[in-house]
């Protein structure tokens, strides 16, 4: 972990993982193609049922064609999404990875300065419709 952010439990090494744990993380490590464990799933594991809840939730929406489900979306649409929430939430953790991930999927970065134009722009205009108390009147379609 980098010297400007500690942990506030120790992360579980990839070592010492046993049982539930030792799974999800070989889980992990499959499931996203990378040779380690990422410290966020690390210090899950403090917790492992919390760390299988978590990651079965993330691999379900993030990786639906490992639990043999298709997607309407592409993994690059699924990961700018994260990035783009992870953003706005201010999670550095999160926007790290995210893009990590979206450069992997091969959005350059250009077009990375346009994700993130466009969530600026609209963090921005979502402050201010709600600080005006803007009653909505362009509404979807009822189905």
């Amino acid at each position: 972990m980098s010297a400007g952010r500690i942990a506030t439990v120790t992360p579980v090494s990839e070592e010492a993982a046993t049982g539930k744990v030792a799974a999800v993380f070989a889980d992990i490590k499959a499931t996203k193609n990378i040779a380690f464990v990422p410290n966020l799933w690390r210090v899950l594991a403090t917790n492992p049922d919390h760390l299988e809840l978590v990651w079965t939730r993330l691999k379900a929406i993030m990786h639906p064609e490992a639990c043999g489900r298709t997607s309407k979306l592409d993994p690059l649409v699924r990961e700018i999404i994260a990035l783009a929430v992870s953003a706005t939430n201010g999670c550095a953790y999160c926007v790290n990875s995210h893009t990590a991930a979206v450069r992997k999927l091969g959005l350059g970065v250009e077009a990375l300065g346009e994700v993130m134009a466009v969530v600026g722009l609209f963090n921005s205009t979502n402050s201010i419709a709600e600080g005006y108390q803007v009653e909505p009147d362009i509404l979807p379609p009822l189905e």
